[in-house]
């Protein structure tokens, strides 16, 4: 259980001066009551906080700037709210929070194309705080006063209480000046060959022609499958024996999971790369978003279902770790 924070910020508001405005749509009497103290106490101004029956009812309501809903166990009509709402809030530029349950993540996943939803998977007190904190950071030309120092130290607290997200995130967050092991526009990796002559990202040249045009290198296939799954299993095993949390590496243990996958024509659900990602799937989840950003994973709709969607490595992603594997195998037979 969280011990309560007492943040005292001055009221969010936008650029204007108008107070942000939050929707809180949540059955549980406890959890919608803690939602609204931690959303007044972050700064936010409550336009309405009531049940799901109220979202669902459908009528055409103004919603705050946050939108702010549980929905542990959307049914059919849930689902369809939740598309309606998920589309409604990326016309309006409002920003959607939404926490679930493990096994209704892929449905309420698969609703949420357009918005860019925070999504939460059977989330603590400390994590709803933190993507409020979230929603604080992404809105531009708030005018809120600087932290306190307590409120700073409560904030990290929090934040360790969830698994050091900040600083797990901040190797791909933070852009960093094109060089070595860099791509041109930066990024968390590296897609250059580190051989000499490399001018591309994803390319390796063999010089340049007359024309200034760079020669590609043509990209070497995935390797086997079973490979891939091998060194999974290797990376798993070592929590048998250490604690796992010192070996967290989500961001390559999805890669490699999609890149076997990619290899077996396999589709992968998000809730089954959350579980192949070893962290809790609200900080999965966050990865997800992250790799997606950086240009790694893309969403892939269901062509069969359109209330379900997968995700798959782009093909930037197969060009890095073709090559990557080609490398290792190279210095594999170096050293036979």
């Amino acid at each position: 259980m969280m011990a309560s924070a007492d943040f005292a910020y001055d009221m969010a508001a936008d650029a204007a001066g108008l107070p942000i405005s939050v929707s809180i749509f949540v059955d549980c009497d406890l959890l919608r009551g803690e939602m609204g103290e931690d959303v007044v106490q972050a700064g936010f101004k409550i336009r309405e906080c009531g049940n799901l029956a109220q979202l669902l009812a459908g009528d055409a309501t103004v919603l705050g700037e946050v939108i702010l809903v549980d929905c542990p166990q959307p049914d059919a009509a849930a689902m369809a709210t939740l598309a309606r709402l998920d589309t409604r809030a990326a016309q309006s530029g409002a920003r959607l929070v939404i926490s679930t349950e493990l096994d209704s993540l892929d449905a309420v996943f698969g609703c949420c194309a357009q918005s860019n939803p925070q999504i939460l998977v059977a989330p603590l007190r400390a994590e709803r705080v933190i993507a409020l904190g979230r929603v604080l950071a992404e809105m531009p030309k708030l005018r809120l006063r600087e932290l306190s120092e307590d409120d700073r130290l409560t904030l990290l607290r929090l934040t360790e209480q969830v698994g050091h997200i900040a600083e797990r995130l901040d190797k791909i967050e933070t852009p960093k000046p094109w060089g070595t092991g860099k791509t041109r526009n930066g990024g968390a990796f590296r897609f250059e060959s580190p051989g000499d002559g490399y001018e591309a990202d994803g390319y390796v040249s063999q010089g340049l022609r007359a024309t200034g045009e760079l020669v590609r290198k043509p990209r070497p296939p995935l390797p086997d499958a079973r490979l891939v799954r091998q060194i999974i299993a290797q990376r798993k095993a070592r929590a048998k024996y250490l604690d796992e949390e010192l070996f967290a590496d989500p961001a390559w243990d999805m890669l490699l999971d999609l890149t076997a996958a990619r290899v077996e024509h396999q589709r992968v659900c998000v809730t089954s790369l959350c579980i192949a990602s070893g962290v809790p799937p609200t900080t999965a989840l966050r990865w997800i978003g992250q790799m997606t950003e950086a240009g790694l994973f893309e969403r892939v709709e269901d062509d069969t279902d359109r209330r379900r969607a997968f995700i798959d490595l782009t093909d930037k992603a197969v060009d890095a770790m073709a090559r990557y594997f080609e490398e290792v195998g190279r210095q594999v037979l170096c050293t036979a």
